[in-house]
């Protein structure tokens, strides 16, 4: 029998302690299913994640029944990378990163997705990243 996609919360997860209230972040977003807030160890400039209160491990485990939630989370990603900071699309703009999995660079195994802004150069898990040169 396979596990369920989501859950309402993991008792030793990080993210659901978060959405919970029982552990202090700098809280920019929340309500009934999305929780949004800077990341402690930022690499870049503007750097928060957006994090759905329901326990989903991974962007493995989505279905069709997240479709409304992760829609809701793309489109909330760009309001809050201008109201962080982020000049808008076309000359500024911000990265959007969803790790998934070991050999994806996820450390926490609740899904999150990571907005980041700001001049350059970042540091990023893969080493610094530059602006482009062509």
């Amino acid at each position: 029998m396979s596990a369920p996609s989501s859950a309402p919360s993991e008792p030793d997860c990080i993210f659901c302690k978060i959405a919970a209230g029982q552990i202090p972040v700098r809280k920019i977003y929340e309500d009934d299913e999305i929780i949004a807030f800077h990341d402690i160890a930022p690499k870049a400039p503007i750097h928060f994640m957006i994090v759905p209160k329901a326990h989903i491990p991974s962007t493995a485990q989505l279905t069709s029944e997240h479709t409304a939630l992760m829609g809701r989370i793309m489109t909330l990603a760009p309001r809050l990378a201008q109201e962080q900071g982020c000049p808008p699309y076309p000359n500024g703009g911000w990265r959007i990163v969803i790790n998934t999995g070991a050999h994806g660079g996820q450390e926490v195994q609740h899904l999150h997705v990571h907005v980041l802004g700001g001049p350059r150069p970042w540091q990023w898990a893969d080493g610094p990243t530059r602006a482009a040169t062509h």
